[in-house]
């Protein structure tokens, strides 16, 4: 099996490098937190470019070229319920239209919660988005990025790692000995789920923590919870029509940005739903602008 998987990486990095395309593995050897996958425990995509059972989590970076390098970087998180991975051409795309403004962008290709192959499956997307930061704080000058402008970029459960990463860096759960900050100095996070209230139906929140997770699971992956005066600055887009995440997600994490004073921006759509990120080639004129515009505007 661990011949199969070492086969499939080496395959996948063949292919991206032609492409010019970086993929940059995340950990070097041993994934931690991980146990023995099942022999039908393998990574897959399927017709419609959904991505499924990751094992080996990576980074695929995008890289303007360096005479537009504005020293800025993004770790896009994409969508998909923590089921599975939303299409890597749409990632791409976002990745691409970062690069035209400058911005250096790395695609996170990270762990869906299961129990068949990890000790604990509620830490491992957090694991991956911890190392995200990790990897591109040391290894910044490598890609002629600022160690001082690094984001997330989270779409829908994108944006719950994105904002678990953003409130809890404080609590690491990967080891870092040189103990460079896992901090991330912004976010985007574009209808993120953010509220792990029972009382609104949450496929992502049961996949990450159970469906009969006690209170305190509960509380502790609830983003809005966490907020502190060390948040970093976030920028939050949502649809007032999205019936797949409520909008309240985000209002309810912009208040709580505001109690603590930190830095935010929202904007919230008449309609578009969810998922209006994935539905054309590139993004949403309006709130990739506005995103832009947002980062400029904070010296980002």
């Amino acid at each position: 099996m661990k011949s199969v998987i070492i086969t499939a990486v080496f395959l996948s990095v063949t292919c991206f490098s032609h492409a010019q395309q970086n993929v940059i593995m995340l950990y070097e050897k041993e994934v931690p937190n991980s146990t023995p996958a099942p022999a039908d425990y393998v990574e897959q995509v399927d017709s419609s470019g959904l991505t499924r059972n990751v094992t080996w989590p990576s980074l695929t970076a995008y890289l303007p070229p360096k005479d537009k390098a504005t020293g800025t970087a993004v770790i896009i998180c994409p969508g998909g319920g923590y089921a599975v991975l939303a299409p890597a051409v749409k990632s791409a795309a976002l990745a691409r239209e970062f690069n035209k403004a400058g911005i250096a962008a790395f695609v996170l290709k990270y762990r869906l919660p299961n129990d068949a192959v990890m000790t604990d499956k509620s830490i491992a997307p957090l694991q991956d988005g911890q190392m995200a930061v990790l990897t591109l704080r040391k290894r910044a000058k490598e890609w002629n990025i600022n160690p001082d402008k690094i984001g997330f970029v989270g779409i829908s459960a994108g944006g719950h790692l994105a904002s678990t990463a953003g409130t809890q860096f404080g609590r690491p759960v990967i080891e870092n000995k040189e103990h460079i900050s896992l901090r991330p100095d912004f976010m985007v996070l574009v209808y993120p789920v953010i509220l792990f209230d029972t009382a609104i139906a949450s496929g992502v929140r049961e996949r990450l923590v159970g469906k009969d997770a006690p209170q305190e699971l509960l509380d502790l992956y609830s983003s809005e919870k966490h907020v502190s005066v060390n948040t970093p600055p976030t920028f939050l887009v949502h649809a007032a029509d999205d019936d797949t995440v409520p909008v309240k997600n985000s209002l309810l994490f912009f208040n709580a940005l505001l109690d603590a004073n930190v830095r935010t921006s929202m904007h919230i759509l008449q309609s578009g739903n969810h998922g209006f990120q994935y539905d054309h080639p590139g993004p949403d004129v309006r709130w990739f602008d506005w995103c832009l515009n947002w980062l400029h505007e904070n010296g980002f």
